[in-house]
């Protein structure tokens, strides 16, 4: 089991400006001081970003959708993400995934369909 590190900015405990009950502003800034303990990687300091915190993969290869074509080779148990396609292009990869039970991992079809019915409306 691996714990998620959460890489905070330097003294985000101590002062209110930089993230005390600010919780947009303790995102990691790389301490850059001379005399910077943190940057030294010192003993009981918080940790860099570094290498070798990379979260592991799930071992599936991931499936980039551009066309209906492509939509066929997907699998249902596989990874599939939607590339940079056009809304016409989409809404048709859309439908057809939904008949097929595939899931995107970037998109949630039955939210994308829904906007667009209410965009078009009733005419």
């Amino acid at each position: 089991m691996t714990i998620k590190i959460q890489f905070r900015r330097r003294g985000w405990y101590k002062h209110k400006r930089i993230g005390k009950g600010k919780r947009r502003m303790v995102g990691w800034r790389k301490p850059k001081g001379r005399d910077n303990k943190m940057r030294e990687s010192r003993k009981g300091k918080q940790p860099l970003v570094s290498i070798g915190y990379k979260k592991q993969g799930t071992g599936k290869s991931t499936i980039i959708v551009y066309n209906l074509a492509d939509l066929q080779n997907a699998g249902k148990g596989e990874l599939v993400v939607l590339g940079g396609v056009g809304r016409k292009k989409k809404m048709e990869i859309a439908k057809k995934a939904q008949e097929m039970g595939i899931t995107f991992r970037n998109i949630n079809i039955r939210k994308l369909l829904k906007k667009v019915e209410e965009k078009n409306g009733p005419k």
